[in-house]
């Protein structure tokens, strides 16, 4: 049985990918892939962490897991997803470094199945975009600027958290994309969770990529896909492509924030780190990168 962690992250996701996958249930536990619900494991994940302290499961938890989410014997794979695995939003980024607890909570998720092939996916995000949404999920307890001031971003390394969580799980393999990305990869963000060869399939799956269009233009996209089917994932990639530079709805592409001393050039500073930091990634030992 392979286990594949979706542990988000924070602000990237937003469950869209889990919940496509749930609308395919049925067909997805006919293939003997358990996508868990999260209101039925998170709370028996939560009390086996606990439990454990890090210690690996012993097969009969390992058993119990299994039994408490899902009712199929033998399952051949289980993804889990939850963007705050590794911690709570708030403490996400603290003094300059990005999910400072990777090292030790990891481990501590890895252990749930400690025999079982394991995977952990992960979308990453410009920091210049996602510490203003990290904040504005705790806006009322805590000001823009003690958060920045707490936070010291521009010593934040996207690369240096992948490297401290692979050394924590070296057996694990890591499958990370940009946030930045999803649209053109949507269908290889599927897959990666699901394990299915193919997602263009899945019920549902263009509705991320319809909520980042204007109805009018999802309909000619759509009607266009019917006629001209993609010869293939780059093919269709540059369909996506040019719809959505047409279609787009700006709000749902474009982010600005007001905020005290979230300047241009720091955004261009944060942008150019981050940039710097996904070619090193995508270079990692250990690392399934997607890219466009």
């Amino acid at each position: 049985m392979k286990v594949i962690y979706h542990i988000g992250l924070h602000s990237t996701d937003e469950d869209r990918a889990l919940r496509c996958l749930l609308r395919n249930d049925s067909q997805l536990q006919q293939k003997g892939i358990v996508v868990a619900q999260p209101g039925r494991f998170r709370p028996v994940l939560r009390e086996a962490m606990i439990q454990l302290k890090g210690q690996p499961a012993t097969e009969e938890m390992q058993d119990h897991i299994l039994e408490e989410i899902t009712e199929i014997d033998h399952p051949q794979q289980v993804l889990f997803s939850n963007d705050s695995f590794l911690c709570v939003p708030k403490r996400a980024i603290q003094e300059g470094t990005l999910y400072p607890l990777v090292a030790e909570r990891a481990p501590w998720i890895r252990n749930l199945f400690p025999g079982q092939p394991a995977e952990f996916a992960l979308g990453l995000r410009n920091p210049a975009t996602l510490i203003p949404a990290l904040h504005a999920r705790f806006a009322a307890e805590e000001s823009f600027e003690g958060y920045l001031a707490r936070i010291d971003p521009e010593a934040l390394s996207w690369a240096d958290m992948v490297e401290r969580l692979h050394a924590a799980m070296p057996d694990a393999r890591l499958t990370i994309w940009c946030n930045e990305d999803s649209p053109l990869i949507w269908l290889d963000i599927l897959e990666a969770l699901s394990g299915l060869p193919d997602a263009s399939q899945l019920d549902g799956n263009y509705d991320f990529i319809a909520s980042l269009m204007t109805e009018d233009g999802f309909s000619r996209l759509q009607a266009y896909l019917d006629g001209h089917p993609a010869s293939g994932r780059e093919h269709w990639r540059r369909i996506i492509s040019a719809f959505l530079d047409k279609f787009a709805r700006p709000e749902a592409v474009e982010e600005e924030f007001d905020l005290p001393g979230w300047t241009q050039q720091r955004v261009a500073d944060l942008s150019a780190r981050y940039e710097a930091d996904i070619e090193r990634i995508a270079g990692m030992d250990g690392v399934d990168f997607l890219s466009p």
